[in-house]
């Protein structure tokens, strides 16, 4: 499983990577974070609002901050 933070290095996208990180941790999941920083690959991806967070490819959520029980959520039910 790849989770990708996609967003430009704002503290905002720097939180929602720490707690992305706590989630795969607290859940025990195998999974490798990616950062997409690069403007037209986070618009490729649909993204016009960041931070964003995509599982496998698939934008979940965007324009928020989810905490790590939030991301645990999307990520079990990925």
């Amino acid at each position: 499983m790849v989770i990708q933070i996609l967003g430009t290095g704002c503290p905002k996208c720097k939180t929602l990577e720490a707690n992305a990180r706590q989630a795969i941790e607290a859940g025990k999941i195998d999974a490798t974070i990616e950062k997409v920083t690069e403007i037209d690959k986070i618009m490729e991806m649909g993204v016009m609002i960041t931070p964003a967070l995509a599982i496998d490819g698939d934008v979940k959520v965007s324009g928020k901050v989810l905490n790590k029980n939030q991301i645990l959520a999307l990520i079990q039910g990925n």
